[in-house]
C-alpha cells in the first residue's frame, strides 16, 4: 500500500506540474476573452437557470441539469478540497482556487454550449451529449472520444464516488468516536450509502434530476449560512486572512514548515488542482448532463452550465476558504498538517454549530455528489459498450460506494487527481479546436441578441 500510496503521488505531481497549470489555466484565460468575457451575463445567466423552456427538446429542465451538475461539484471539494489545498500550498492556494473559479466560468460555458451543439437523440427520444460527441462530431477525432469516456468511467470511481464515500465515513467515524467502533460506523454508513444510491439511480437521470433538484438548493443554503455565521464569530480576523491568502499566493519563499521549493508553486498547483476539483470546469463532466436540457439554444444553457462554476467556487470555495484561514490564524495550535484534520478543527473551534455544520455538509455535499457523478459513468459507459452496460455498471457503482467508505484518504486523494487530469485533457483539446464555433455561437445569440431564437431557425 506503502509503494502504491509513493507511484500514485509521483503520477499526480507529473500530471499536475507547470505544463497542467498552464494547459487549464490557459485555456481559462484564453476563452474569456476570444468570447469577450461571457462573466459579466452571470447574473442574467442566474435568472435564466430557474427559468423552464419547456418547449424545448430535452429529458430535464434547465434547473434540474444544472442542479445535477452542481449535485456532482459542491462535494467534499468544497471542503475538505479547500482545507488539503491549504495544508499542502498554503493560504495563496484559496487564492488560485477562486481565480481557477473566475476564469473557469468562460470555461464551463464553452462546455456547455459544445454539449447541446454536438448532442444526439436517441430512437427512444433520449438526449446523449457531452466532450465525447463534441469529439467525435466536431473534432473528427473518435479516438479521443474513446479515451475521454474511459477516463470518465474510471474517474467516477475516484472523484465521485469512493472519495465522497470516505468523506462520508471519515467524518461519521469521528463524530461517534468513543460511543461506536470507528471501522464499524464506517461499515455502516458504507452499507446505508449504497442502499440510498441505489434507490436513486435506478430511476436514471429524471429521478436523479429530482433528488439533486430538491437537495441542492437546500443542502448549499444551510452550509453557506453556517459559514457566514463562523465568518462572523472570526470577523476581527478576516481582513488578516484576505491579506495573507493574497501575500502567500505569489511568495517566492518558503515559510515555516513550507514544503521545499517556492510557495507560488505549491500555491499555484494545489489551488489549481482543487479548483478543478471542486468546480470541474475544462473537466468535461458537467456539460454530459447538460446535453439532456430542454434548452432552445446552445448559449442559453451554456449560461446555465456556467453559473454552476460560479456557485461551487467563486461563492462557496471561496468563503470555506475564508473559514479555514481565519480560523488558522484565531487558532494557532490548529495543525495544518492534513486536510482533513484541518477542516475538522478549524470548524470544531467554534461552539455549538461549529462540527453540526461541518457534518452536514459534508454528508450531503458528498451524497448529491455520488448521484450526480453517477450519471457521468452511465453515459461514458453507454458510448463505450451501449445501453447493456448500464446494468452492470450500476451494480459496481453501489459496491464501490460500500468499499469507498473504508478506503485510505490518501490514495483516494491522488487517484482522484491523477484521472481529473487524464479526463481533462481530451476536454480541453475540444473545446480549443472548437473554440471558433463557441466564439461564433456566442456573437449570435449573445452579443447580437438573438438569445430567444430556436437553434433549428439558426441552423
Amino acid at each position: 500500500m506503502e509503494q502504491l500510496l509513493h507511484f500514485t503521488e509521483v503520477i499526480s505531481g507529473l500530471l499536475w506540474g507547470w505544463p497542467m497549470i498552464v494547459f487549464l489555466l490557459g485555456t481559462h484565460i484564453y476563452l474569456t476573452i476570444r468570447l469577450k468575457f461571457p462573466q459579466r451575463k452571470i447574473f442574467k445567466a442566474v435568472r435564466l437557470s430557474i427559468k423552464k423552456d419547456e418547449e424545448s427538446d430535452g429529458d430535464v429542465s434547465q434547473f434540474g441539469a444544472l442542479a445535477t451538475s452542481l449535485a456532482a461539484t459542491i462535494g467534499t471539494g468544497n471542503i475538505i478540497g479547500v482545507a488539503t489545498a491549504v495544508s499542502l500550498g498554503g493560504p495563496g492556494a484559496v487564492l488560485w482556487c477562486w481565480l481557477t473559479g473566475v476564469f473557469g466560468i468562460a470555461t464551463k460555458y464553452g462546455e456547455g454550449l459544445l454539449a447541446i451543439k454536438y448532442r444526439q437523440k436517441t430512437s427512444d427520444g433520449k438526449m446523449l451529449g457531452g466532450p465525447m460527441y463534441a469529439l467525435e462530431k466536431g473534432v473528427g477525432q473518435k479516438w479521443l472520444a474513446v479515451l475521454f469516456c474511459i477516463f470518465t468511467a474510471i474517474a467516477t470511481f475516484g472523484i465521485g464516488n469512493t472519495v465522497q464515500a470516505n468523506a462520508i465515513s471519515e467524518n461519521l467515524s469521528l463524530v461517534c468516536a468513543g460511543i461506536v467502533n470507528a471501522e464499524r460506523t464506517k461499515m455502516i454508513a458504507g452499507f446505508i450509502m449504497a442502499a440510498l444510491v441505489g434507490f436513486v439511480i435506478i430511476g436514471g437521470v429524471k429521478s436523479i434530476s429530482k433528488w439533486c433538484s430538491a437537495l441542492v438548493p437546500f443542502m448549499a443554503l444551510l452550509y453557506v449560512v453556517g459559514c457566514l455565521y463562523i465568518l462572523a464569530v472570526n470577523s476581527a480576523y478576516i481582513s488578516e486572512a484576505i491579506q495573507l491568502i493574497f501575500s502567500s499566493a505569489f511568495q517566492t519563499q518558503a515559510i515555516g514548515g513550507g514544503t521545499a521549493g517556492t510557495v507560488v508553486m505549491m500555491a499555484a498547483r494545489y489551488g489549481i488542482a482543487r479548483g478543478l476539483f471542486s468546480n470541474e470546469s475544462g473537466m468535461g463532466s458537467a456539460p454530459i448532463v447538460a446535453a439532456a436540457a430542454q434548452t432552445r439554444n446552445p448559449v442559453r444553457q451554456a449560461l446555465v452550465s456556467s453559473t454552476g462554476t460560479f456557485w461551487d467556487t467563486v461563492v462557496i470555495c471561496a468563503i470555506t476558504g475564508l473559514v479555514i484561514t481565519t480560523s488558522i490564524i484565531a487558532y494557532p495550535e490548529i495543525s495544518q498538517e492534513d486536510g482533513g484534520m484541518l477542516t475538522k478543527e478549524a470548524f470544531g473551534m467554534i461552539p455549538y454549530v461549529g462540527t453540526p455544520i461541518l457534518t452536514f455538509g459534508i454528508i450531503t455535499f458528498s451524497f448529491s455528489t455520488i448521484l450526480g457523478w453517477s450519471y457521468y459513468g452511465e453515459r461514458a459507459m453507454e458510448y463505450l459498450a451501449g445501453k447493456k452496460s448500464i446494468v452492470f455498471y450500476r451494480i459496481i457503482f453501489i459496491l464501490m460506494v460500500f468499499a469507498g467508505s473504508t478506503m485510505s484518504l490518501s490514495l483516494v486523494w491522488n487517484l482522484a487527481d491523477i484521472f481529473n487530469a487524464l479526463m481533462a485533457i481530451p476536454n480541453l483539446i475540444s473545446l480549443l479546436l472548437l473554440s471558433g464555433v463557441i466564439a461564433r455561437e456566442t456573437q449570435h445569440y449573445l452579443w447580437d441578441g438573438n438569445l430567444e431564437e430556436k437553434m433549428d431557425n439558426h441552423n
